[in-house]
């Protein structure tokens, strides 16, 4: 097994067929298969179902993908650092759920150093992969959130995980719609009252666990709900069917994708912890050190 054959698994698994796959690796199709048919022969596993409709992962195929998504984002992570020319490049990343003010202390890290060539990376992303990608240290500091219901998934997965967490601020619990709707005048509002509007909702299905959502109400059941792994595509829908996003009512008045949105105050209340975690024992960069010194403007605990 090789890390070749990892990325052609996940390339094989993000397209429609083998021959799809081919293409976007710039292999023949008969190479690819007797790479896979290898692969397989050496795990002593199925990953892949052929059939004349298509391909298909396999129950074993998808336990294995989890794997390979985790081996490969290691080794890109070593590649990067220590086989590119760009190795000699200042680097610093973050991972955060979906926060305006952990991509302004962001910019303001850079502004302040300047550093002359740089790689830096921010990535708004799912919950889990916020944890992983600390905990893997492709980033060095996360923004994470949790409300009551999921509190004990989340400390325990700190703590499985070697986390850190630094408490900042704590939030009321507000929706966010579009300015033209019915409801933009409220100072408050039910969550009954919305039901016959669509709920929006950032997807983490990389996870079955309800309790990893970044928003509150987590175990709440929505009569009507549209799952979105994007701020402006969640922006877009809110706008075009008259839905409703739930958050901390943190609108910042220069974010140019949030123009338009108002929040009202949920009368139902589920308070987020909104903080950030760190790898236990890992030894920051001047970079993160910054970083952590301009969420400290934001901390209210």
């Amino acid at each position: 097994m090789n890390i070749t054959q990892i990325k052609y698994v996940l390339e094989i698994a993000n397209s429609s067929s083998m021959r799809e796959a081919a293409t976007k690796l710039y292999v023949s199709q008969p190479a690819l298969s007797a790479s896979i048919r290898d692969l397989e022969d050496e795990l002593g596993i199925l990953i892949f179902d052929r059939t004349n409709k298509g391909i298909s992962l396999t129950d074993e195929g998808r336990e294995f993908l989890t794997y390979a998504k985790k081996a490969v984002g290691q080794f890109e992570i070593l590649e990067d650092r220590y086989l590119t020319k760009e190795s000699g490049k200042e680097r610093f990343s973050v991972s955060t759920q979906h926060y305006n003010f952990a991509i302004k202390a962001f910019t303001e890290v850079i502004k302040e150093h300047d550093p002359k060539t740089f790689v830096f990376s921010i990535h708004e992303t799912k919950t889990k992969e916020v944890l992983e990608d600390v905990r893997t240290l492709k980033s060095e500091v996360g923004i994470i959130s949790f409300s009551d219901a999921s509190e004990n998934v989340i400390k325990k997965l700190f703590k499985d995980y070697q986390l850190e967490f630094v408490p900042l601020m704590q939030r009321e619990t507000y929706v966010y719609v579009w300015h033209d709707h019915k409801f933009a005048g409220r100072k408050e509002i039910s969550i009954e009252e919305m039901a016959d509007y669509p709920c929006v909702t950032f997807d983490q299905s990389d996870s079955s666990n309800v309790y990893l959502t970044e928003e509150a109400l987590a175990d709440y059941d929505f009569k009507k709900m549209i799952k979105s792994d994007d701020r402006a595509t969640t922006m877009e829908i809110i706008a075009t069917l008259h839905g409703y996003s739930i958050g901390s009512g943190m609108l910042a008045e220069d974010d140019a994708i949030l123009k338009g949105m108002v929040s009202i105050k949920l009368k139902e209340e589920d308070p987020l912890i909104i903080g950030y975690i760190t790898r236990k024992g890992s030894v920051l960069s001047k970079y993160a050190k910054s970083y952590l010194e301009e969420l400290q403007k934001y901390k209210e605990l």
